[in-house]
């Protein structure tokens, strides 16, 4: 591959063709070896792709709180408890860092590499912390998933992201309820002694077939579910809770999570590992006499006179 060539080292005569053809309009420049212009564009690529997906992350975020009016005036106090403003945070982190990996690759900017290089490795660190904790947390977080559940349970008419989330959860595990279905009748809107349409029911997430054989939902699929006899119901719905489907979800797929997790640390270790080779390669070309992204000999290195002077010794 054309990577793994090398250029020969630059002698006192590069210099001085260098010399001889430089104008005020074409200054001179001296060319990176092929295996740093390699990494160079490979670290851009690497990092433009990750700006997109912080970009994205970041768009996604601000139209959840556009859409649900979170930024309002009235409800600006509950912004911090918005789930969204997670994906708004992380947009924003990884896109800055992955901009600044794009932009010190493209105009060899030592400042931007390493400002890049040490947004990544304080990723690593607090992704490796997290996965710890979580870890030894195990059982306290599954403790604080049920508790979850359960104040959806209580508010899924109130709050619209905790309503999504556990349609997701039931209509993906199919499940209904945090123990059982019969927790529904701690809502205020399905307990049976409730004045609405909604009394003894369900959410249509919970029914086991909601589309019942069309193209759009069923949302009265549930409804009065709860009044029926077990035998009944379990043909309309889950009658299993999600709790401990959850936990049963979890524990055969840790293997799978954890795979995921350390993907995701090796491909920031990568570019890691590229924009120090970068860096290092920059260093290499300052050290020569060439101001990385400019093309432009450096002062503190030899002019090109002085080495014509020497060769022109040399010869004689």
């Amino acid at each position: 591959m054309i990577c793994s060539l090398s250029l020969p080292p630059i002698r006192h005569a590069d210099w001085a063709s260098c010399f001889l053809h430089q104008t005020s309009l074409a200054p001179c420049s001296l060319p990176l070896e092929t295996q740093t212009y390699c990494i160079k564009y490979l670290t851009f690529l690497w990092n433009l792709l990750f700006s997109v997906l912080g970009l994205l992350l970041l768009a996604f975020g601000i139209w959840g709180l556009l859409d649900k009016e979170s930024l309002v005036s009235e409800r600006i106090a509950h912004l911090g408890s918005d789930p969204m403003l997670f994906f708004v945070v992380v947009g924003v982190a990884v896109s800055t860092v992955s901009l600044a990996g794009c932009m010190g690759a493209l105009y060899e900017n030592t400042c931007l590499l390493k400002f890049f290089t040490g947004g990544v490795i304080t990723f690593v660190l607090l992704e490796i912390l997290g996965g710890l904790v979580l870890y030894s947390l195990r059982h306290q977080v599954k403790g604080s998933l049920q508790n979850t559940m359960l104040v959806a349970v209580l508010r899924y008419q109130d709050d619209p992201d905790l309503r999504f989330i556990m349609d997701e959860i039931q209509m993906g595990l199919q499940c209904c309820g945090v123990e059982s279905y019969q927790d529904w009748k701690m809502n205020v809107y399905f307990n049976c002694s409730s004045p609405g349409v909604q009394a003894c029911g369900v959410p249509a997430s919970c029914c086991l077939d909601p589309l019942e054989n069309g193209t759009i939902a069923n949302s009265q699929c549930g409804f009065g579910a709860l009044g029926m006899e077990e035998f009944a119901a379990q043909s309309i719905i889950s009658l299993g809770g999600c709790a401990p489907q959850l936990g049963r979800w979890l524990h055969g797929h840790g293997g799978v999570l954890s795979a995921y997790f350390v993907f995701l640390i090796l491909v920031e270790v990568g570019g890691l590992l590229l924009a120090a080779k970068l860096l290092a390669g920059l260093a290499s070309v300052r050290a020569l006499g060439r101001q990385p992204g400019t093309g432009r000999v450096s002062p503190q290195s030899p002019t090109p006179t002085a080495l014509l002077l020497e060769t022109a010794v040399l010869q004689v």
